[in-house]
Parts: structure tokens; sequence; C-alpha cells
């Protein structure tokens, strides 16, 4: 049996990578672009992220370090990573009108790119034996939890006890999802997405839409790098080890209908089946049902992709502009 106090917060730490990542895709097609690049945002947004408060404990060694200046440095180090990587995507596809796919996944190998040269670069700087870096006093801040959380039982290990930026991705899907349905702003959003020629005819600026949405879904997505970095892995970095948590986030967007608030429960869905292998019973005479296990968020994103394939109502379909360029000489 599996221990569930244990295994649902695992679950949800594994799952807040993904619905950061999602959440941040979402919001970028729904303007019509399709940035296959969301995995190396994240690496993206991670590596600065600790490139940052690399050299910031490096500053206070041997002194205390400031809370809010190990929490801010970082995170406006992502920030401004992951943007830099949604103004390049929109400068090449928006402005420039090449292929997104291409980009998308030219920016994924870039990224991770990026991302291994810093990272060994670091890695080199500290001196490490062991080619990883632990940046362990500043994910004692983003990892730490409410006070109180503790004396709760179950409650408190379950509900509350996550570092903020677990907190944070909920509330950014939350507001997103009220965002699309509720607001002109997400009116017009949808309206790019659908037909950014008919949005343009109606007096919106579909560059600006194009511009906003994806940097804005890129800065998100990249806050999922982080998170994974600074609170999941305890603030260790190593090159190549953030996995396919991109590719997976991309999926979690078809899989929630592109709706954020529904990715909340998928992502913890998908991060509970990405650590299942690791809480089932342990032996040689179950080696090979371990390995199948490994397989399920796999095999469930398949099943997910022929499910969707296969739904003929309109609002459950991606934007009907998504992937295609805006010519407005052709309107």
């Amino acid at each position: 049996m599996i221990d569930l106090v244990a295994f649902i917060p695992r679950a949800v730490q594994q799952g807040i990578p993904l619905l950061l990542g999602s959440t941040g895709e979402t919001i970028t097609e729904k303007s019509g672009n399709l940035n296959l690049g969301i995995p190396g945002v994240m690496y993206v947004g991670a590596i600065s992220g600790v490139i940052g408060s690399f050299f910031y404990e490096q500053s206070c060694a041997g002194g205390e370090m400031n809370g809010f200046l190990a929490i801010m440095i970082p995170l406006m180090c992502s920030l401004i990573g992951s943007l830099l990587m949604g103004l390049l995507y929109c400068f090449l596809t928006v402005s420039l009108r090449s292929n997104q796919n291409v980009t998308g996944l030219a920016m994924t190998t870039f990224g991770v790119g990026f991302g291994n040269f810093f990272g060994g670069s670091l890695i080199r700087i500290s001196g490490a034996d062991v080619p990883s870096i632990a940046l362990s006093n500043t994910s004692a801040y983003f990892s730490k939890s409410l006070p109180f959380a503790g004396s709760l039982g179950w409650f408190g290990k379950i509900f509350l006890s996550y570092g903020f930026l677990a907190y944070v991705a909920i509330v950014i899907a939350l507001y997103t999802s009220y965002v699309f349905k509720h607001t002109r702003v997400g009116l017009h959003l949808r309206a790019v997405g659908e037909n950014p020629a008919t949005a343009d005819a109606a007096g919106v600026d579909v560059v600006k839409y194009k511009y906003l949405s994806t940097c804005i879904g890129c800065m998100v997505a990249g806050l999922g790098g982080l998170y994974y970095v600074m609170d999941y892995a305890c603030g260790v970095w190593s090159n190549d080890a953030f996995g396919d948590r991109g590719w997976l986030a991309i999926a979690l967007v078809i899989f929630t209908i592109w709706k954020p608030d529904l990715g909340i429960f998928a992502s913890i869905l998908f991060g509970g089946l990405y650590i299942l292998y690791l809480y089932i019973p342990t032996g040689m005479d179950h080696m090979e049902l371990k390995e199948l296990y490994k397989m399920l968020p796999y095999i469930v994103t398949m099943i997910v992709l022929v499910i969707t394939s296969m739904r003929n109502k309109r609002e459950n379909q991606p934007p009907a502009s998504l992937g295609t360029n805006y010519f407005r000489e052709e309107r």
C-alpha cells in the first residue's frame, strides 16, 4: 500500500513545475502562438535563478543572508531570463514570421545548451568535487513552509507543507482562468487566437497581444524551472537533471483542454504518475513492474492525445489559428 500522506505532498511538489509550464503555455497558445520552446524556457528560467543565487551566496560568504534578497534576486533573474526567451520567440515568429514549430524546437535546444554551459561554468567556479552545485541557503527560503503546518497532522502535511511558489502557481492558474473567461483582455486574447484578421479589423492590436501573452507565458513557465531547482531539488543544480518535464507541461495543455484551472488537478495527477514507481514495493520480484510504472506519464499522454483528437465540441478544441503566423497584408 502507498502511504498517501507521504505520497501526495511529493506528487504536488513534482506537479508544480508542470502546472507553471502548462499555465504559461496555455497563455501563449490562447494568442495563436504554439511555443514548443517551453522546455528550453523552463531551463533558462532555472539556470538564470541559479546564477543570481550563486553569486549572491558567494557575496555573503561568512555572513548572514538577507531573506528578501535571497528570494528576490533569483526570482527576478529567472523572470528576466525567461522574458528574454519570450521576446526572442516573438521577434522570430511574430515580427519575422518564421515557422513556429521550428523556432520552438530551436529554442528548446538553445535553452538546454545555455543552461548546461552556464551550469557547468558555475560548477567549475565553485570547485565542487561532484558535477553539481548546491544552493542550500537560498533553497531554505524557497522551501520554507508555514510554521504551524507541522502541528496540524495529515492536513498540514498535505495542504500546508509547501514553499510559497507552490501557492503562487495555483493563484496564477486560477487568476489566468478568470481573465480568460470574465475580462475584456481575455476576450480580446481569445479573439486573436481564433481569428486574428477579424480581431485586427475590430481594432484589437494583434501584435501587442501576441507579444504580451507569449512573454508573460514564458515568464510563468520560467518560474516552473526555478521552483524545480530551488524547492523540489533542494537547491541542487546538475546539468540535464531537469528531464522531460517541459514536454509533459506542453502535453498538459492538451489534457486540460486549454483551461488553467483544470491544470491544477492534472499537474498533481501527472506529478504522482511521474514518481509512482518510487512508492511501489521494492525487491527483485517487482523490478520489471517498477520499470512499467516509469512509463505511466507517457502512456497517459498518448491516451490523452488520442481522446483529444476524437473530441467534437468546439470549446474543447485549440485556438483556430494556433501555430499559424498572421500576415496582415492578406487580411
